[in-house]
């Protein structure tokens, strides 16, 4: 039986952080120039466009870059980091309200022969897509061609795959988003335990039955 494409009833619900945790273990396909890839998602962030200092849209901030994170759930807000990293989101809840999850890491299941070369590796490693701008590559995702995908088409979708139980996820903070202050602190990243393809582990990560 052919794998169930998730759609908007999925993505414009209004907790980004369930959405988060429920896009764990979920495949994530990419058809461009027509190479076919798929991966497990394994670690992910939630950010909300409302009251988190982390978020690029928060306080309403719209510039080009953001407008996307305003679009309806269902959407691919790509952007690029230090000038060279293409980092992939998907945005969540109602138009207007700028939720997103960044797609952190993820296991390759098919099209590794295209991963590997698009990362110009000589063989499947966790190196190959543990970390946001290494999946972003590994899939052939770019900001400036992907930056408003509509997920439910046939470029780049997300395939449903079932719910990940609370001992099977790990929370902990945000990287890299010491700027945002208390909001730093939000415990708003998830990845799949006892999985080797996630991008840093830190001394603060906890089980979420734990919570």
């Amino acid at each position: 039986m052919s794998a169930t494409k998730l759609f908007s009833d999925f993505y414009e619900r209004p907790d980004v952080v369930t959405i988060a945790k429920e896009l764990l273990g979920k495949t994530l396909v990419t058809c461009i120039d027509g190479f076919y890839t798929a991966a497990r998602i394994t670690e992910v962030e939630a950010y909300a466009g409302r009251n988190d200092k982390a978020c690029h849209a928060n306080g309403g901030l719209r510039t080009a870059r953001t407008e996307m994170m305003y679009a309806r759930g269902g959407m691919a807000y790509v952007y690029l980091c230090y000038g060279m990293h293409h980092l992939f989101n998907v945005v969540t809840n109602k138009e207007g309200m700028a939720d997103a999850v960044l797609i952190r890491a993820v296991m390759p299941l098919a099209g590794e022969e295209h991963m590997l070369q698009r990362r110009g590796k000589p063989t499947v490693t966790k190196i190959l897509s543990s970390g946001p701008a290494t999946l972003s590559q590994a899939l052939g995702i770019k900001t400036k061609l992907h930056y408003g995908t509509d997920l439910a088409g046939e470029l780049i979708w997300i395939e449903d795959a079932r719910v990940l139980k609370p001992e099977e996820i790990v929370v902990s903070t945000r990287i890299g988003v010491d700027y945002a202050e208390e909001d730093a602190l939000k415990p708003w990243r998830f990845y799949q335990a006892d999985m080797p393809w996630v991008s840093k582990k830190l001394k603060q990560d906890q089980l979420l039955s734990e919570f």
